[in-house]
């Protein structure tokens, strides 16, 4: 299965010379497990569908759609009992996820920043001091979420 590479997240690739390499980590694997270990039932629907609030309102209102389905939402058919405990977005009532994505580093507000524009991203990938991204994929109907990608960016050297 070929990997959807988020709009917004382009790390990876390689750098100019003299310029640092920049770094992801991806999760597939960890989310993987994380879905095994709640359908052989390890693990309780309120430990993977525990999106904070303010996740939630981030991914309903900045998320960026990926076209896959939630894995919670599809496993059960339905969204399972969850309508009075969790408002429903308008905009995600199938249960589709979207991905939101952080950034942390110095000059940066102390709970990260959330982007949701590609200008944005590249003006964080030219700043001089090294931020860290992270990407999370979340659904708007029950709550599943789990980091996607971590990577760096920045680090640009003045010229």
């Amino acid at each position: 299965m070929k990997p959807s590479p988020s709009k917004l997240a382009t790390a990876g690739r390689a750098a100019a010379p003299g310029q640092p390499v920049a770094a992801a980590v991806d999760y597939r694997l960890a989310r993987a497990a994380t879905l095994r270990a709640w359908r052989s039932g390890q693990l309780g629907r309120h430990e993977v569908c525990d999106a904070q609030r303010e996740l939630q309102r981030n991914a309903e209102f900045c998320g960026q759609p990926t076209g896959r389905s939630c894995p919670v939402c599809d496993s059960e058919g339905a969204v399972g009992g969850l309508e009075a405990e969790r408002p429903v977005s308008a905009a995600n009532k199938s249960g589709d996820l979207v991905e939101v994505t952080y950034v942390f580093g110095s000059r940066l507000p102390k709970h990260g920043r959330c982007v949701t524009t590609r200008a944005e991203m590249q003006r964080l990938q030219h700043r001089v001091s090294v931020s860290t991204g992270y990407v999370v994929e979340v659904c708007t109907v029950c709550g599943w979420n789990h980091l996607v990608r971590r990577f760096t960016l920045g680090g640009r050297r003045s010229a």
